[in-house]
C-alpha cells in the first residue's frame, strides 16, 4: 500500500494482509499519532486482528472544526477520505471485504471515521468513533437514502467535551439508526477528553464478532 508524498505511510500491527480474517483501521486525533491509536489497539488485546493505523499529514485530518462549514475543511477533508479510501482499496485486494473492515477512531479520527462510513455505506465491520461525530456546522441535515444494513457502531463520549458536544454525538446516532445501523451510544459523565476502559471493552466486543470463533 504504496502512500503518496504527502501521506506518512501507516503503522501495521497483528498478521500481514495475505492472512488477514479482518482488518480495523485506526484513525487519530488532532495534533496525535498512528503510534497512539496502536496503544489502543494493544488495549483492545486482539491478536488475531490485523490493525492499519493512518497518519495524518501534519497530524490533522483537517484545520477547522469539526463543526465548522465543511468547505472551510477543504481540500483537506476530501484528501483525508481519499487516504481513507485509498487504504479500504488496497485491504479488499488483499481478500477482506468491507463487512470485515471496521473503523476505529479518536476524536477528530472519530469525526473522520464517522464521515467516512456515512459516506460510504453499505454493510462495514464496525465503526468506533470515541469520542465524535458527523462532520458539518450545527444546522446540517444527512441525506438518508444510502443503507449501513446492520453495520454495528458504537458512539462513546464523555457527557460534557470541551470539543465534541454530546447533542452532535445524539444527532449521529440518530442519522445511523434511520440508516439502518445497530448503534450503542455510552455516555461518560464526568469523563475527560480520553478513551475509558469501557469504550475499549465496547469496542473488543464489537471486533471480536468480526474473528472466526
Amino acid at each position: 500500500m504504496a502512500a503518496p508524498a504527502d501521506r506518512p505511510p501507516p503503522t501495521w500491527l497483528g498478521p500481514d494482509l495475505a492472512h488477514a480474517s479482518a482488518v480495523t483501521v485506526l484513525l487519530h486525533g488532532r495534533a496525535r499519532s498512528a503510534g497512539e491509536m496502536l496503544e489502543i489497539a494493544r488495549r483492545v488485546d486482539l491478536p488475531r486482528m490485523t490493525y492499519v493505523a493512518l497518519a495524518a499529514p501534519g497530524a490533522t485530518w483537517y484545520p477547522e472544526s469539526f463543526l465548522a462549514p465543511v468547505s472551510s475543511n477543504q481540500p483537506f477533508l476530501d484528501g483525508a477520505l481519499a487516504q481513507l479510501d485509498d487504504t479500504v482499496e488496497a485491504i479488499v485486494r488483499a481478500g477482506p471485504s468491507r463487512s470485515r473492515i471496521a473503523c476505529v477512531g479518536f476524536s477528530q479520527g472519530a469525526c473522520l471515521a464517522a464521515e467516512y462510513v456515512f459516506r460510504r455505506a453499505g454493510l462495514w465491520g464496525g465503526l468506533a468513533a470515541l469520542t465524535g461525530g458527523l462532520i458539518g456546522p450545527p444546522e446540517s441535515r444527512w441525506g438518508l437514502s444510502a443503507r449501513l444494513h446492520g453495520t454495528p457502531i458504537l458512539l462513546a463520549t464523555a457527557e460534557e467535551d470541551a470539543w465534541v458536544p454530546l447533542w452532535r454525538v445524539r444527532q449521529t446516532a440518530e442519522v445511523f439508526r434511520a440508516m439502518g445501523a445497530e448503534v450503542d451510544v455510552r455516555i461518560y459523565p464526568g469523563a475527560a477528553h480520553e478513551i475509558s476502559d469501557d469504550a475499549v471493552d465496547a469496542t473488543r466486543r464489537m471486533l471480536a464478532r468480526l474473528l472466526p470463533a
